[in-house]
């Protein structure tokens, strides 16, 4: 059974989904930018109906990230940093008391828990990647991504937030920015919406567009590639993004214990095959 969740970070409700046993050790799921915990719902459902093992071994949580979904969002006088993703998962560890965890980290989710990992190598069991590896890089100059950053920020205070008529509307527009199917996009979207006067809205906070202003550089990234201590296990789509297959090159030979899979499916295969999802989660968690 699919359970809701809520957590009181610092900032606010971190909101999510729970499955499992919980009294177990957690895997801590960490969807991807612009989506939420609906990203893990395909994986959970296919759990559930094999009645996997994996359910009374290990209690699973995926979470809505901040000013995603049902989560708060940052306060006014905040922004969305890129290591403070990692904090977050810092302080639901802490208040949750939980002494080591696996996680699930897809797209942005698997940066961040890289990062996380990285930093807090003795919280981590087990670091599982889809669809990332490494972290985005400072590909100009320091000051021109600096420069770009302010003024996303400035930009965006003129910016009205769209509207749709309908949730179909909604579907069909994230569809158009993305390799989504219907469904797999159907169960994102509607947990990204509101309802307001003329239509449907977006939850997500409008600041998660603005640009980063600072980054880390190659050097740097792949230091702290180089730390992570735990097995890291990364899934890839047949049809993923291009820049997955170019950060295996840059950052897997820096990783002492790695192994990868292909299955089918673009930037969310977790979604569109979660049966041999779960047989690659079954499997590495089996390993020693």
């Amino acid at each position: 059974m699919i359970r809701d969740v809520n957590y009181n970070l610092a900032h606010g409700k971190i909101a999510g989904i729970n499955l499992g046993n919980p009294k177990a050790p957690v895997i801590l799921c960490l969807h991807g930018w612009l989506d939420n915990c609906a990203s893990f719902l395909p994986f959970f459902n296919t759990l559930i109906a094999q009645k996997s093992e994996l359910l009374t071994q290990y209690q699973f949580v995926a979470i809505d990230w901040p000013g995603h979904g049902h989560s708060d969002h940052r306060s006014p006088d905040a922004h969305y940093h890129f290591i403070d993703w990692s904090y977050d998962v810092l302080q639901l560890v802490d208040i949750n008391q939980w002494q080591q965890i696996n996680i699930i980290g897809h797209s942005m989710g698997g940066m961040a828990a890289t990062l996380f990992t990285s930093a807090f190598n003795d919280k981590v069991d087990k670091l599982i990647l889809i669809e990332a590896i490494g972290l985005l890089t400072q590909n100009e100059n320091p000051s021109e991504q600096l420069r770009k950053g302010m003024l996303s920020r400035l930009q965006l205070q003129h910016k009205q937030a769209t509207v749709h008529k309908c949730v179909e509307g909604a579907v069909k527009a994230r569809m158009n920015v993305s390799d989504l199917g219907n469904q797999e996009a159907k169960l994102l979207v509607e947990r990204s919406l509101h309802d307001v006067e003329d239509g449907v809205t977006w939850r997500s906070d409008a600041r998660l567009r603005n640009i980063s202003p600072q980054r880390f550089s190659l050097k740097q990234a792949i230091q702290i590639v180089s730390n992570l201590h735990c097995p890291v296990t990364l899934t890839i789509g047949e049809n993923g993004f291009d820049m997955i297959q170019t950060g295996v090159k840059v950052f897997a030979e820096h990783i002492s214990n790695y192994q990868q899979y292909t299955i089918k499916g673009g930037h969310h295969p977790h979604m569109e095959s979660p049966a041999a999802f779960v047989d690659i989660i079954d499997k590495t968690l089996r390993e020693n």
